[in-house]
């Protein structure tokens, strides 16, 4: 059918709008959702445009005004009030009046007869009288009651031209021949924790306080200060399950365990139980209640491990044998990633004909341990099982429970990785552990932050996990770790660390340019002094309280990147909406050897008055500088403080007259 040519308004580009409309973008609780248009028409009449917002599954939208920004690009914004999905669209007409204000008053203005201009306005407001409720159709006929009055002067009925007029025109506009987008598109509102956390992840049968003791949950609990005092606010626990005896690994993965080897975490399923029972040794189901309990009392929140796949010790193999992948041999096909063989997991078959039996049984995994009060869920290797699965067993559980988060341990390629978070993980690992140069984290965050990735994939930065001991820590030594630690809590919102290895520095790998951990905690239990005096606990009490106290780093897409004069300093800096939070980040990449630079910012673009000297107020040392427009000098040495954070405060004028820096 051929377009109306009477709708002259192009709507263009509204967003977020993802593959389409395929798939909702993302924002959390507590920020507003934007939404911005491309809104134009031919010649040069007057437009309007309102927004249409409302939660999936209500029959009336929402309005709200939008506003011409610059260069055909008009905006509104939104505060969710639940969580959930909430659909959107766009409307734009020619707003006659306005144009009609506009174009009469210019020749009024300079003097020329406008009686047949105000007779033209009075038919656009006798239009909008018939669309108008009763008393304001009753005011906008006497308005053009009036400009038809051709016995009053022109000068009284150009005054009728007046803001109540203006108004009533808004509230009534004549939205004849009106463009709608031809797509009605989605936001998916997630709690206020998926866009900014910070996780610890520690194996609890590693806590007991006596060496060579299996830890329980009880133990965790005593461990809960200690993590709550670094300024952690979700614990994520590697999988709590049963262990399987059949082809149970050894110390650093050998295939011929010692006697007692308490195997790896990741084999899941035993005589006790599988995915919907805890492993004997760290308590019960009312034990880890508790732990739930006393963790929100510190302010954490815990993590479940969710790994789809089985020991052959594991119930399902006995009781659903249809549900695995059996060779020529009749044997399963264990878990392989070569040269890696995982002789003591099973993978499931997701392609066989009982596949949506087997769905309906991991979807009531994730609602059992729901139903035990777990919000947010780490989920192993997604990339490996079916995409089109993940995107039906999240909007399942949402559909019930949209405040689960779920955090996608998905070290694949890219594509993938993306469509995993469009289907509906919250946050996902990223490839910044690999990412040292500075060319390589400007690139990598500069996609991650200024494309339409933004708007669905939410990174969070781990320096280091139990199968990831990277080359830079393996020789950077105690530097490298603040720098990787420095770089997580500032470049994303979301970031983790393992520990506590991590703030333990433990940087022995297993062989020559292996990543995996030498006597690696996956495959025995470990007893940690966690407090060793040259522990990184100060250091990153001291960073996560910076991310709690400055909202500008509680933001990802927000990152921008200043050139400098030396590849081994990298500089970026954040700030919220109104420029009452700046925060500057400048980082030696290089631990081994102190750098500097000469650095130029952006002052004007961050709000800031260059005609005065502001201080510069370094958050980790607690060190202030003042600072000028132009250049500004930088030194960082890496055994002492390699990055430093500041924020920029501006010199302000009292009420005494003397000036202080807020």
């Amino acid at each position: 059918m051929k377009k109306d040519i009477r709708q002259r308004v192009i709507i263009d580009k509204l967003r977020p709008e993802i593959d389409g409309g395929r798939f909702p973008a993302r924002r959390a609780a507590d920020e507003a959702v934007r939404i911005e248009a491309d809104i134009f028409a031919d010649g040069h009449d007057k437009l309007a445009a309102i927004l249409l917002y409302r939660r999936a599954g209500e029959d009336t939208w929402r309005t709200l005004p939008m506003e011409f920004v610059i260069n055909d690009i008009w905006q509104a914004s939104f505060k969710a009030d639940e969580l959930g999905i909430y659909e959107f669209t766009v409307q734009a007409w020619i707003d006659r009046y306005r144009t009609w204000q506009s174009q009469m008053m210019i020749k009024y203005d300079n003097d020329l007869d406008v009686a047949v201009e105000l007779l033209e306005g009075a038919d656009i407001i006798l239009k909008s009288a018939e669309l108008a409720a009763h008393d304001d159709a009753e005011r906008l006929r006497q308005k053009a009651a009036t400009l038809q009055d051709e016995g009053i002067s022109a000068v009284d009925r150009v005054r009728v031209v007046d803001q109540e007029l203006s108004y009533l025109m808004t509230l009534n506009p004549n939205r004849t021949y009106l463009t709608r987008y031809r797509n009605i598109l989605e936001v998916r509102i997630e709690p206020a924790r998926a866009r900014f956390s910070t996780w610890y992840e520690m194996f609890p049968r590693s806590c007991s306080e006596e060496p060579g003791t299996h830890g329980t949950f009880n133990d965790c609990i005593k461990r809960l200060p200690y993590i709550a005092q670094m300024g952690f606010d979700v614990l994520y626990l590697p999988p709590i399950h049963p262990i399987g005896h059949t082809f149970r690994k050894g110390k650093n993965n050998t295939i011929s365990p010692e006697e007692n080897a308490p195997g790896s975490p990741w084999a899941i399923g035993a005589e006790e139980g599988g995915h919907k029972s805890i492993h004997p040794q760290l308590g019960s189901l009312e034990d880890f209640h508790r732990l739930l309990h006393e963790a929100r009392n510190h302010g954490i929140d815990i993590a479940l491990d969710i790994a789809f796949q089985c020991s052959p010790d594991h119930p399902y193999v006995r009781e659903h044998p249809e549900w695995f992948q059996w060779r020529p041999d009749g044997t399963v096909q264990y878990a392989e990633n070569p040269p890696k063989k995982y002789q003591d997991i099973y993978p499931f078959e997701f392609e066989s004909k009982y596949a949506e039996e087997l769905a309906n049984e991991l979807l009531s995994i994730f609602q059992y341990w729901i139903d035990q009060g777990v919000r947010i869920f780490r989920v192993d290797n997604p990339h490996t099982k079916p995409l089109h699965f993940w995107e039906w067993v999240i909007a399942e559980i949402k559909t019930e429970h949209p405040e689960v988060l779920f955090l996608a341990e998905a070290f694949t390629r890219p594509k993938t990785m993306y469509r995993l978070a469009k289907g509906g993980f919250t946050q996902s690992y990223t490839y910044f552990t690999w990412r040292n140069m500075k060319w390589e984290i400007e690139q990598y965050f500069q996609e991650l932050t200024q494309t339409d990735a933004a708007e669905f994939f939410w990174p969070n930065l781990w320096p280091n996990t139990p199968d990831i001991l990277p080359e830079y820590l393996q020789i950077g030594g105690r530097p490298a770790f603040a720098v990787r630690l420095m770089l997580a809590a500032t470049l994303s919102s979301n970031y983790g660390i393992y520990g506590p290895p991590f703030e333990l520095q433990v940087n022995e790998a297993r062989e020559p340019f292996s990543e995996e951990y030498n006597d690696s905690e996956k495959y025995e239990i470990h007893h940690w002094n966690i407090d060793q005096p040259h522990s990184l606990k100060p250091l990153i009490s001291r960073v996560n309280r910076i991310r709690r106290d400055n909202p500008a780093l509680q933001q990802t897409r927000n990152l921008m990147f200043h050139p400098v004069d030396r590849e081994e300093i990298i500089c970026y800096s954040k700030w919220t909406d109104d420029y009452s939070n700046i925060i500057l980040v400048a980082a030696n990449l290089e631990p081994h050897h102190t750098h500097s630079t000469w650095l130029y910012l952006p002052f004007e673009e961050m709000g800031v008055n260059t005609d005065q000297t502001f201080q510069m107020h370094e958050l980790v040392s607690d060190s202030r500088y003042l600072w000028h427009a132009g250049a500004n000098y930088l030194e960082l040495n890496p055994q002492t403080l390699p990055v430093q954070i500041f924020r920029l405060r501006r010199r302000i004028r009292s009420e005494n007259d003397f000036d202080y820096f807020m």
